[in-house]
């Protein structure tokens, strides 16, 4: 029988996997492995996946909280397969964004310096919900501009989110721009139609800064106003500026960014 997820693996291999010749397994020094560990901590896991043959060749041990069984068991399936069954449709559409931005709008070279962020929900073995943080970032690609290996960071974010947001982010590594909330859902990359920073940091001032810092720990309006000893009414002034700025129409996916751009964290 067709898993829900089929449609994102079969999407993956018709156009990541068919179009690579071939690939060799990535040499990962062990201080990578360290580095992620730093980089995934809380209720994360991480990965790294070969896009030719979709096998998963690096699993960190904190995937067994979510998937109920040791590392070694894991596969690209089965992590999807934790996806709530409505959120699929979503995550294609996100996936479709993203291909046509690396792919299409990029160049080679520019696909090392991206990384891409969405939301969604899922669900672990044990029947717990959560809303997740999908982060990644290509590691290696092929003379033809492909991408082989790519690592992604899945992080549990319910205690800042209720809910998935549409957009997906585009964060430049170096000094190019930065594309957040891009929303389209027709699966193309439209830059003359979107908002672009290179940094939120220049962005955001410092009191902006201090506002989403206590949204991301769960306060209300009247809880951030005492903590910063303003009034409510330029909490929520400074908020809607906020959400104007990078272009954001709720919470949930402006916490997101700023966690993808390390401007909070977990």
């Amino acid at each position: 029988m067709s898993q829900p997820f089929d449609k994102i693996v079969t999407y993956w291999q018709s156009n990541y996997g068919q179009a690579i010749q071939k690939s060799d397994k990535l040499e990962v020094p062990n201080q990578f492995k360290r580095m992620a560990d730093l980089m995934a901590p809380g209720k994360s896991y991480y990965y790294i996946a070969n896009f030719h043959t979709l096998d998963l060749e690096l699993v960190s041990d904190s995937v067994k909280t979510f998937i109920g069984e040791e590392p070694a068991a894991a596969t690209m399936e089965k992590l999807l397969a934790l996806a709530l069954p409505e959120e699929i449709e979503a995550i294609h559409r996100k996936e479709k964004t993203i291909q046509h931005f690396m792919m299409e709008y990029l160049s080679p070279k520019e696909r090392l310096d991206y990384k891409v962020s969405y939301t969604y929900k899922n669900k672990s073995y044990d029947g717990k919900e959560r809303v997740m943080l999908h982060q990644a970032t290509v590691l290696s690609i092929n003379d033809m501009g492909q991408f082989i290996h790519v690592f992604s960071i899945h992080s549990d974010i319910s205690h800042l989110c209720k809910d998935s947001a549409e957009g997906v982010s585009f964060i430049n590594s170096k000094n190019g721009p930065s594309y957040y909330n891009v929303t389209n859902t027709n699966g193309s990359f439209k830059p003359e139609e979107l908002n672009k920073t290179s940094s939120l940091k220049k962005v955001l001032t410092a009191r902006e800064l201090d506002i989403i810092t206590e949204l991301a720990s769960g306060k209300n309006a009247k809880e951030i106003a005492a903590a910063l000893h303003i009034s409510d009414h330029t909490v929520r002034t400074h908020k809607k500026n906020i959400l104007q700025k990078v272009d954001c129409k709720n919470s949930t996916h402006l916490v997101s960014i700023c966690l993808a751009e390390g401007l909070i964290t977990l």
